[in-house]
């Protein structure tokens, strides 16, 4: 019994430190070895063809139907004390391998260990702020539409997957880890949003993010803006948003009620809410633009970016607010409205 007990514990801890190939090796193994000892045995009736993987099985497990066994005495020795008790340590063991396999694969996702090369055109969330960071991605779902993006949420933090189901979920070591930030698959990413504990950190992020996915729309959260204005001195097309808290202080002071305003303007979950999108039709006026909007969707044209290469720079990054009727839109203009759902660009004209 001590032996037996002795070899059991060797097993457990070889298959539980094994690869599923040495799995696979050891249990062809165990066959192969019962098929030579039952066949020096003389065990003919044991070994047939059609025989003995249906038995082998049933009386490793413990089964025993008793339709087949050993008839003779060299064969029963075997049986005993090789077949019957081998048998049953490594049909256990498997079988807890292979729960444990399965565990493994039912939980990497939500502890954010898989790999997700599968996807693509996805919106990928940088950084955990709890609360916050729940309530981006709430409207982020609420205003994409009728074509929502998968979102990826990529952190260091030690938690799981705070929304299983909804999102999916990568757990990296660092943000600038090439390795486990492969997970997150931001090369093919459509979207990456940047937003961390620390400005230094974000930072870096975008810097990493820039080189990994080039053509990635990336947006990073600054509470310094003047570090976001780094950022886009090596990284111009990365757009940086600043904390606006001082800037709303001073307004809801003057204007009362401008805080509940831009509030309802960016909360996608309710009303009228403000979207962008992108001019493809011929070249127009505002006016014509701005009655269409109004008249056919019931929204309101309030401002205008012209990212045409022929205007300066800073006139590229500028929006113009409030734009004269009289203003020419042209293809590749950016629109920005406020409506209750977000506009397809092919119907406007």
């Amino acid at each position: 019994m001590w032996l037996v007990s002795k070899i059991r514990r060797l097993l457990a801890t070889f298959f539980f430190n094994s690869s599923p190939l040495v799995l696979l090796v050891t249990v062809f193994g165990y066959f192969f070895s019962s098929y030579l000892l039952l066949l020096m045995a003389g065990e003919s009736e044991l070994i047939r063809q059609d025989t003995f993987f249906y038995w082998i099985v049933v009386t490793a497990s413990t089964v025993g139907y008793g339709d087949a066994s050993p008839i003779t005495t060299l064969g029963k020795f075997i049986v005993s004390l090789w077949v019957i008790p081998v048998g049953l340590s490594v049909f256990a063991l498997v079988l807890t391998k292979l729960g444990f396999y399965l565990s493994e694969l039912a939980t990497k996702g939500r502890r954010g260990l898989r790999m997700l090369d599968h996807h693509q055109d996805h919106i990928v969330i940088i950084g955990w702020n709890a609360g916050r960071t729940l309530r981006l991605i709430e409207l982020l779902l609420a205003k994409q539409g009728s074509d929502p993006k998968r979102i990826v949420l990529c952190v260091v933090a030690d938690i799981e997957n705070p929304l299983p189901g909804v999102i999916d979920f990568v757990k990296v070591e660092a943000f600038t880890h090439d390795a486990t930030m492969k997970r997150a698959n931001l090369a093919e990413a459509s979207r990456i949003i940047i937003d961390t504990h620390s400005d230094d950190i974000t930072l870096t992020t975008a810097l990493f993010c820039e080189k990994v996915s080039p053509n990635c729309h990336t947006t990073a959260y600054f509470q310094d803006e003047s570090l976001g204005d780094l950022l886009q001195k090596h990284c111009p097309s990365v757009e940086c948003i600043p904390s606006v808290a001082v800037e709303m202080l001073a307004n809801s002071t003057l204007d009362p009620g401008s805080s509940d305003l831009h509030k309802q303007l960016l909360d996608s979950t309710y009303g009228m809410t403000q979207y962008a999108l992108v001019y493809q039709g011929k070249e127009t006026r505002v006016r014509s633009l701005f009655d269409q909007l109004k008249t056919e969707f019931s929204a309101t044209l309030i401002g205008l970016k012209n990212t045409s290469s022929s205007n300066s720079e800073s006139s590229r990054k500028a929006i113009h607010i409030n734009p004269d009727l009289e203003e020419p839109v042209y293809p590749g203009t950016t629109l920005f409205y406020i409506a209750k759902e977000r506009l397809d660009a092919d119907n406007l004209v």
